[in-house]
Formats: structure tokens, C-alpha cells, sequence
């Protein structure tokens, strides 16, 4: 594999070497005949035709208004910060409408701000805001000018025929130029690494040298900056590692993504990073189709975007891990960009024009055209129950996602720790129930581009609570996070995944082990979904074994979403509330009620968005049970009061947390009516718990008893239990059975 890519490289390296930049004005991405071919279909395709009509809409109410371009001062959210934003994206639009349209108007307005920004560019300093370790000129970080170089760049190509020689070589020397060797010669800790910042900045600094003939830039691009001085301990703003052995945008293909196609960082930033990816590859297409690369690394990025879309529920939105915002979806204009694009180089899958038709917009170029003309073939997108490797080696754990016949989805996290943007959250799960959070991961403590919280960035709340994991559903040993929260320890390992099976859509189950995020703790996490059809409410059974060679203390919290309604435990509720810890997250969670008086079973029941949802536990005596909520040392009010259900376990070298989630029942607020508010489990217990198996006994209130049975080995093998008169026999990891008493 490795001698492919560095093969590849050479090919590259000779392709560029060899021949001339081309130094006609063109378009980097929209070539000669890709125009012809849109302008040929105008008035064919009705999408296409509708997003055309849509941004010349907008892009005209901006020429009516004029361009402002400012000095900058201002944080994300701020006027400075946002009118810079809005320049590029219009200017890439206005660039798109000129290519199609041919209008004078458009290539003006573009080349109006242009040369506006080539006046104002040479008197900048840095921006006046220090937070960022690569601080930017245009904006507060270099992150946001290579976004605004990227659409820039494209933009200039698009119009940079209409430009006389004087006006094209001012812009080229006053901005285009200094600005890329700004991102680059200037900033090589911010250009030379393994991270979304450095894929936005090649691809920035590359689509430069493409559009200005500038073989230079291309090199930088494609493979990094030769020296770059950047100390081995030098941390980003996130507390990841800046220094790489690797460098370039060929080594951000081969470091940041797994075989199966996910992103080290998470769905989130796998969105952000898409289109910087994809569009400098489409760049590189166009200057140099022999080389391929969009099969490049086994055609890893194209392969990504369907990963990527596999990572949203069913809603669309992506499961918020790590870093992440909610409500992120493939409905985003990078995904437009990555789906079109993936359509036209990636076989014209079928299934992508069925996103893309809900996406409701396509690109103005050859790509959206083909998607919006092959409308008429589409095949839904399938979400199915699947396992991604992680790592760029595919042995850092991965991703497991369950998916049943009733829309119900759980996202399980045994993968790498996701650099500066990860959570220290391995094993930890979140529970989905047609795309409504029922069991939520947090995300993150941001409120991306809303000045008044932060400038926008990331809150120190991000660090001191949302990263820790006390914040997900996974188990805590002794109030210390994963690794004891450094990022750089957890990099090193992952979770492995010991089994999986999907063969059964009634019945699915997945398994993974830990064994370094704590010195001599391993813990073992299955996750067994059962269809509604099996017992009458869909189950989510959760068995979480934890052992040390030492006494410890475990605490599980369980993050539902919705309205508590009752529990078979009594608890005591605290009229002056306390905190539940002093550091690693805990200190922001309040102890609200709490109970040490736990028998055989906890259960405990919520109604979320109109469904009921009921949790039973097995009870151990000495559990503690602390219902709290986020939002203690939250002065400026940065975190979400969310509930969190809490158990904890003390003074143990060993124990096995089981329970089940139940879904059940409807609430109608018309008709003020409650369907099967209360659930049908009774109990669930761990009957049997040996090296070789577990047995899980799940009773409903009318006594009907059913096993699973989880062998810990041999999975492949065929596997038998006895417990009392009952004897079950199976093939596999595991089985779930129900039990008929012979009469």
C-alpha cells in the first residue's frame, strides 16, 4: 500500500515538475467545455435552474447595496468578522453566476471588491485579537483566512479573463500572493501538520498557485513547507500537538483518514474539512486529469463522503462526537458541494441523488448540472447497522452504529481520541429515536459565530466540562477522566473492538474493550439492540463490566433527554445544592436528589418528544443513585441545564452495570391523551457471570423471562448455558431468547 502512495507522489511530483502551470486566465474548477455543457441544460433541470435563480437573487440585492470591505477588529459573530465572511461567499457565487450567465455585472462585482481588498491587504497587520495561536490578518484566526483565500481564489479564476493585465497582476502581487505565503512561509505551524487547519490552508495556498500560475505555491500545497522550525511540544488553542513527521495536502489525505473512511476529528469537523478536501481536488483534476486523484490513497475522499453520510441519523443531522454542534446536517453547503461532486467523479452513484434532492440545492458547475439532470434515477440512501475502522491505519477501534426497523439508532464510540477536537469518551454511547435524542453525547461548549458568548469560539467550558467524562455516558473511575485528561496519552490508544453481529435486524449486538484510558482498569461495554417486535417495546440493553486489581470507585451517568416522570426508588431532593466534584467536569454538575437506598431494580421513566421511555437497572447494594444537572460553576451560563441519572458504585475492584432502555407508549398534547405510558419490563439481572459467559435475565410484569447470553470468547464456535432447568444453545457471540416454561 505504501509503495502505491509514494509512487503516486512521484507521479505527481513529475506531472507538476514537467509541465507549466497553465498561464491563461482560467477557471480553476469550471472549464471551457463544463460551461458549454450548463449553458446547454439551462431551462433541463429544474433544480439546477432553481438554485441558479436563487443566488442570482441574492447576489443582486449585494450589488444593489455595494461591498464594504473593512478593517478587521472583531471576533467571530462581530461586523468585521461576518461582512469578510459574506464577501467570499458572494464573490464565489458572483464568480459562478459570470461563468454561466456571462453578464458583466457579475465579473464586476467580484473584481470591484477584489482590487478593494488589494488596497486594504498591504497596510495589515495582525489581527488585533490574540487568542489564536496563528493569529490571521483579515480575521481573528489564519483558519478563517484560508477560508475566505479558498472562495477567493476559486472566485479569481472564475473572472480573472475579464481582467485587464494591470488589474490582474495587482491583484496576483497586492493579495493573492502575499496572502498565501501569510498562510504558509509565515505560519508553518498553522500550514504544516495533520489537521483540519492545515487541509483549509493547502487548499487555500494551492488553489492560489493553480489560479495564478504559481508552480511554487502548488509544491507548498501538495507537500508542505521543507523547514518549518516548530518546536516538538509546540499545542494549538484545542491542546493537540502541532508537530508532524508528515506534511502537505497528500499526507492530510493518508493521516486523517481511516480505510473505511472516517475522519479522524469526528463527523462535525469531517463536514468542515469536506470541502477544502474536495474542492482543491477537483482543482487538481481539472490542471492534471492523468494523475487521478480522486482515487488517490484508494480513493479516500470520495469513499469518506459516504462514510460521512452514513454518520447522520436519520433525520440527517450528524452524531455530535467530539467537538461538535447539534443540528449539523448533510443539509450544509459543504455537503452539497462534496454529494455533487462525489456523483460526477465518484460512478454516479444513484443513491446520492436522493440526498441531493433533499439537499434542495446543488452546485452551479458541471457537477450539480449532472446531478440535477439524473434526478429521475435516484435510489433512497440506505442508513444501515455497520462498524467503521478508525486510525489511517484502520487500528485505532472505530464506530458502531445500530440501526433498527423502528428508526431507532445508537452511535458507539471505540474509536481514536479525535486530536485537539476529541472527547476523552471511549465506550460511551448515544441513543436516537427517529432522529430525536433520546440518550444525548453533549457536544460541545460552543455557540459557533454568536459574539456575545465568546467571540464565538470555544468556552472554556469546552475544556473543563464538555471534554471530560463525567460529560458522556461512560463510565468514570474515581472522578478522573479518561487518561486523567491529557489529550496527547489518549492519542496514543484505543478501544478494540471484541465482536459484532447485525445478521440478525431483530436482534444486533456490538461489543468493544478498554484497557488503557486507566492504569489497571479494563472495562468491557456491549450494547444489544432488540426490535419492538421481539418483546412489544423496542430494548436497548447495555452491559458494562469494569475490573481492577485495585479497590476504585465508578460512576455511570446516563444523559437522558425529556421530562422525568417517576422512579420505584425513593430519593431525597436538596434545598441547598451541592456540587458532585471539584475538578475533571464534576464540578459542574449539580447534586439535585440523591439516594443510597437501592433494592433488586432502579427503574425510572421520561417522556421526550412525545414517546415514553423507561430505564431499569439491576440495583447492588451500596449503589448510589444522584439525579443532577449540568450548570453548577457556570457563571455566564455557557452550558445547557441538562438532567443526568447517575449511578455510582464504590469501594470495587470488579462490578457489571446492566440495564435496558425501553421505549414505549405515545403523548398527544391535542388530544391530551397518554398511550402505554408505563413499560413492560419488570427487572434485569446478571444471573450468570463467568470468564466465558454472561447471562443477562429480563422479566416483564406479567412474568414472562427472557435470557441473553453473551459468550466473552471462542465467538464462533457453538456456545451452551444452563441456568436451572433452562438450557440455551447458540452459535455466535450472542443470543437473546425467550424462555416458554415446559406445562
Amino acid at each position: 500500500m505504501m509503495s502505491k502512495i509514494f509512487l503516486f507522489v512521484a507521479l505527481i511530483s513529475m506531472a507538476f515538475g514537467c509541465k507549466t502551470i497553465a498561464q491563461r486566465p482560467a477557471s480553476i474548477v469550471f472549464k471551457d467545455a463544463e460551461v458549454a455543457f450548463v449553458k446547454a441544460n439551462l431551462g433541463k433541470a429544474p433544480l439546477f435552474d432553481k438554485t441558479l435563480q436563487s443566488v442570482k437573487e441574492t447576489v443582486d440585492k449585494e450589488i444593489v447595496l455595494g461591498s464594504d470591505v473593512p478593517i478587521p477588529t472583531d471576533m467571530a459573530g462581530g461586523y468585521t468578522h461576518e461582512t469578510h465572511r459574506r464577501n467570499y461567499l458572494r464573490m464565489e457565487q458572483s464568480s459562478y453566476l459570470y461563468k454561466i450567465t456571462g453578464e458583466a455585472k457579475y465579473a464586476s462585482y467580484v473584481e470591484d471588491m477584489l482590487l478593494k481588498y488589494a488596497d486594504l491587504y498591504p497596510t495589515l497587520g495582525l489581527h488585533p485579537e490574540t487568542r489564536s495561536y496563528s493569529r490571521g490578518k483579515l480575521f481573528w484566526q489564519c483558519l478563517n483566512d484560508a477560508n475566505w483565500l479558498v472562495s477567493v481564489s476559486l472566485a479569481y479564476s472564475n473572472i480573472s479573463e475579464s481582467l485587464s493585465t494591470k488589474d490582474r497582476n495587482r491583484i496576483i502581487n497586492e493579495l493573492l500572493k502575499p496572502h498565501a505565503l501569510f498562510l504558509s512561509v509565515e505560519n508553518p505551524q498553522f500550514f504544516n501538520r495533520i489537521h483540519n487547519h492545515s487541509t483549509w490552508a493547502c487548499a487555500a495556498v494551492g488553489m492560489t498557485g493553480l489560479a495564478i500560475g504559481d508552480k511554487t505555491l502548488v509544491d507548498y500545497a501538495l507537500y508542505g513547507l521543507p523547514n518549518d522550525n516548530i518546536a516538538d511540544d509546540a499545542h494549538d488553542n484545542d491542546g493537540a500537538l502541532i508537530k508532524s513527521e508528515s506534511k502537505g495536502f497528500l499526507a492530510q489525505i493518508d493521516g486523517l483518514f481511516s480505510p473505511d473512511g472516517i475522519y479522524s476529528e469526528g463527523p462535525y469537523y469531517h463536514r468542515y474539512a469536506i470541502y477544502p478536501f474536495i474542492i482543491f481536488a477537483l482543482s487538481i483534476e481539472n490542471a492534471q486529469p492523468e494523475i487521478g486523484i480522486f482515487k488517490y490513497s484508494d480513493g479516500a475522499l470520495l469513499k469518506s463522503i459516504n462514510t460521512l453520510l452514513a454518520e447522520s441519523n436519520v433525520k440527517g443531522d450528524f452524531f455530535p462526537i467530539n467537538d461538535a454542534q447539534k443540528g449539523m446536517s448533510i443539509y450544509n453547503s459543504s455537503l452539497i458541494a462534496a454529494v455533487d461532486i462525489a456523483y460526477k467523479y465518484g460512478g454516479e452513484n444513484p443513491s446520492l441523488l436522493s440526498v441531493a434532492e433533499s439537499q434542495g440545492e446543488v452546485l452551479l458547475d458541471a457537477s450539480g448540472m449532472s446531478v440535477a439532470l439524473n434526478l429521475k434515477d435516484k435510489k433512497p440512501l440506505i442508513r444501515k447497522s455497520e462498524v467503521f475502522s478508525d486510525g489511517k491505519n484502520g487500528d485505532l477501534g472505530g464506530l458502531g452504529i445500530l440501526r433498527n426497523a423502528s428508526n431507532q439508532e445508537v452511535l458507539f464510540k471505540f474509536g481514536s481520541q479525535g486530536m485537539g477536537h476529541g472527547h476523552f469518551d471511549k465506550l460511551s454511547y448515544s441513543f436516537y429515536d427517529n432522529g430525536e435524542e433520546v440518550v444525548q453525547d453533549y457536544g460541545m461548549a460552543r455557540f459557533v459565530n454568536i459574539e456575545q458568548k465568546g467571540g464565538g469560539g470555544y468556552l472554556k467550558e469546552n475544556t473543563t466540562f464538555a471534554k471530560q467524562t463525567i460529560a458522556h455516558n461512560t463510565v468514570a473511575v474515581n472522578e478522573q477522566s479518561h487518561s486523567l485528561g491529557d489529550p496527547d496519552e489518549a492519542e496514543k490508544y484505543a478501544p478494540a473492538l471484541i465482536f459484532k453481529d447485525f445478521s440478525n435486524p431483530k436482534v444486533q449486538g456490538i461489543c468493544a474493550e478498554d484497557t488503557k484510558s486507566y492504569p489497571g482498569v479494563t472495562m468491557r461495554r456491549g450494547l444489544f439492540s432488540i426490535d419492538e417486535s421481539v418483546l412489544g417495546n423496542a430494548l436497548l440493553i447495555d452491559v458494562f463490566n469494569v475490573k481492577s486489581n485495585e479497590v476504585k470507585q465508578y460512576d455511570l451517568p446516563l444523559y437522558y433527554q425529556g421530562q422525568f416522570l417517576e422512579s420505584n426508588f425513593k430519593y431525597k431532593t436538596f434545598e441547598s445544592l451541592e456540587k458532585l466534584g471539584k475538578e475533571a467536569g464534576y464540578q459542574h454538575i449539580w447534586k439535585e436528589a440523591a439516594t443510597n437506598e437501592v433494592d433488586s431494580e432502579v427503574q425510572f421513566s421520561w417522556l421526550s418528544k412525545g414517546k415514553f421511555y423507561t430505564y431499569t437497572a439491576e440495583g447492588k447494594n451500596g449503589d448510589e443513585i444522584v439525579m443532577g444537572r449540568v450548570g453548577a460553576t457556570d457563571p455566564d451560563f455557557n452550558l445547557r441545564r441538562d438532567p443526568v441519572f447517575l449511578t455510582r458504585r464504590k469501594n470495587m475492584k470488579e462490578t457489571t452495570f446492566v440495564s435496558v432502555i425501553e421505549t414505549h407508549g405515545a403523548y398527544s398534547p391535542i388530544d391530551e391523551k397518554a398511550r402505554n405510558p408505563y413499560g413492560v419490563i419488570q427487572s434485569i439481572e446478571n444471573i450468570i457471570d463467568t470468564d466465558e459467559y454472561s447471562v443477562i435475565k429480563v422479566v416483564t410484569k406479567d412474568g414472562k423471562e427472557s435470557l441473553l447470553c453473551v459468550a466473552k470468547s471462542a465467538f464462533k464456535t457453538k456456545h451452551k448455558v444452563k441456568n436451572g432447568s433452562t438450557q440455551v444453545e447458540w452459535e455466535g457471540p450472542f443470543t437473546f431468547k425467550q424462555i416458554v416454561e415446559q406445562k
